[in-house]
């Protein structure tokens, strides 16, 4: 069977593989839609550290049970369609100790430190999987990307007496977005993107701002009634957007950190103690948490799952759509990879 490697940085490949075959506790699962992550972009750009090469790419899985272990349960039956929780924990670590695995110390997400789910079949603990009987494979995909922004806003302590302002509208911070409104808050999201702004404004975001146009300081003081937001959640990754959230927060808030940054980031951190604010680093999900969450959330149809999705292309093209997605991202907030397009 094919797959889709990331070989080195600016490189990538289909190479065959051989179809595996599950173990006792595991499930074969069908692959039949994955999404590129924008850290495979990073990892294609020679942008992200954790990238291991070469590597099948792909963690953001919509697929179909194709076979079951002899000690899977029997809520797990050939043809469930589901997701993956694609990290793995070494739960030694003080994280794991913590009872916080999603920020194991050497943990090893799908498609960045084992091999991914860019393929045609894989192969996982059924305690891995998360499934619905409601959601189509191509729903199920965007689940993963979602959890990670809903994660941010459970670290975030969102309440439905918060300000959030999400800073990037790309899928993790539209999940965010989600993520807030769902708890009552009011949020006001910011893109460079006219587009992902328009999508933000859909799922809920009451203010919005594009910082090409809009002097956001002022914007945010507008919104706020000169406080600033309560909560601001970064999922941009660069040093300006770091800065922002720690300058723009309110006295007293939370920033709430999930894009890693490309560069080295200079504060002023007399703020950090004037603002007697918190910075909170955001990794991954829990999956026992934000899965079943998510999952909930995109079963009850409240997310425009097809405005998100702005390319879906078959395996073979994803060498080409690489590069293309390197050389400009505008406009892009989901590209998925459809198994069965030839």
């Amino acid at each position: 069977m094919k797959a889709l490697f990331l070989t080195d940085v600016g490189k990538s490949e289909i190479r065959e593989i051989e179809k595996p075959s599950p173990g006792d506790e595991e499930i074969l699962l069908k692959v039949d839609k994955v999404g590129f992550c924008g850290g495979d972009l990073n990892s294609f750009k020679g942008m992200f550290p954790l990238q291991e090469y070469p590597n099948i790419l792909g963690h953001e899985v919509g697929g179909i049970v194709e076979e079951i272990g002899n000690s899977v349960p029997k809520s797990i039956y050939k043809g469930l369609r589901g997701t993956v929780y694609p990290y793995l924990a070494c739960g030694k670590c003080k994280a794991c100790l913590n009872q916080r695995p999603n920020a194991c110390r050497t943990n090893k997400t799908m498609g960045v430190r084992r091999p991914g789910a860019m393929t045609n079949y894989i192969v996982l603990p059924w305690k891995d999987f998360f499934y619905s009987e409601k959601l189509s494979t191509r729903e199920l995909a965007l689940a993963e990307p979602l959890t990670v922004g809903f994660h941010a806003v459970d670290r975030g302590r969102v309440s439905n007496e918060d300000m959030v302002a999400v800073i990037g509208c790309g899928i993790v911070g539209l999940g965010a977005v989600a993520g807030a409104v769902e708890r009552g808050a009011k949020v006001i999201a910011i893109d460079l993107d006219d587009s992902k702004i328009a999508v933000a404004k859909k799922i809920g975001a009451e203010f919005t701002a594009n910082p090409t146009h809009t002097l956001v300081s002022e914007f945010l003081k507008e919104c706020t009634s000169g406080h600033g937001p309560d909560v601001i959640i970064e999922a941009v990754g660069s040093p300006q957007t770091y800065q922002m959230s720690v300058e723009e927060v309110a006295f007293t808030g939370r920033v709430v950190c999930i894009g890693y940054a490309k560069h080295e980031v200079s504060f002023n951190t007399s703020l950090f103690v004037q603002k007697e604010i918190e910075i909170l680093g955001s990794r991954n999900c829990v999956g026992r948490e934000d899965f079943p969450m998510v999952i909930k959330y995109l079963e009850s149809g409240r997310f425009p799952v097809e405005e998100v999705i702005s390319k879906t292309i078959s395996l073979d093209e994803g060498p080409e759509t690489l590069e293309a997605w390197a050389k400009d991202a505008k406009g892009i907030i989901k590209i998925m990879i459809d198994l069965e397009k030839a």
